[in-house]
């Protein structure tokens, strides 16, 4: 069984800068190119604004397509994607943010897909415990275009990537989406820094 408190039992994620929907995911020593959504990072979050959310959430379980990839082995609950699933994104609906029998009444996306973003998905747990006000749906880790341009809210990764990837994760595995981008989490400078640019000033500078 996992630790909760285990570090290296995390997903980070974490944009370019403040105005890139592309980002990097670390899990221990290995890393991968991602896309974010297109509205940007958000810790506020609400259903249609194409934002990924900020914050630790669990990863709860994976859907694939079993006509065209061999899921690998992994240890996150799985099952396959069949022609009449859907995800509800209509906040008004009791099945808000869960997997639907379509078709239904409500509002929601087709997880059997031709373009090939879902022949692989892992469910994030973001307002799933339980789906509250319109606070967002249907948030996953899943297959990129490929141009890897950004999602609508989704955390996505090249095939190859996201198949090495789900071999890793498992049920104490959290996705950790930082609210600030690299460019504006660079560590201070250290007092060597400080040391060697003293040592290169030039009173002629001034």
């Amino acid at each position: 069984m996992s630790d909760p408190h285990d570090s290296s039992d995390v997903l980070t994620v974490q944009a370019d800068s403040i105005d890139s929907a592309l980002g990097r995911a670390r899990f221990g020593e290995r890393q991968w190119r991602c896309a974010l959504g297109a509205g940007g990072v958000r810790e506020d979050k609400v259903e249609g604004d194409a934002a990924t959310p900020a914050g630790k959430f669990p990863l709860r379980r994976l859907y694939y397509r079993n006509d065209r990839l061999v899921l690998p082995k992994v240890r996150l609950p799985a099952r396959p994607i069949a022609e009449h699933d859907g995800w509800c994104d209509d906040p008004r609906s009791p099945s808000y943010n869960r997997l639907v029998r379509i078709p239904n009444e409500w509002n929601h996306e087709k997880m059997w897909r031709e373009d090939g973003l879902y022949d692989l998905v892992v469910v994030v747990g973001y307002n799933d415990d339980p789906p509250e006000g319109e606070w967002g749906s249907a948030i996953f880790l899943h297959i990129a275009r490929g141009d890897m341009s950004p999602t609508r809210g989704c955390i996505a990764f090249a095939r190859d990537d996201l198949l090495e990837l789900v071999t890793l994760i498992g049920p104490g595995t959290h996705l950790n989406v930082h609210s600030l981008p690299s460019t504006e989490t660079e560590p201070p400078p250290s007092d060597d820094d400080e040391i060697r640019q003293f040592e290169d000033f030039d009173e002629r500078d001034w």
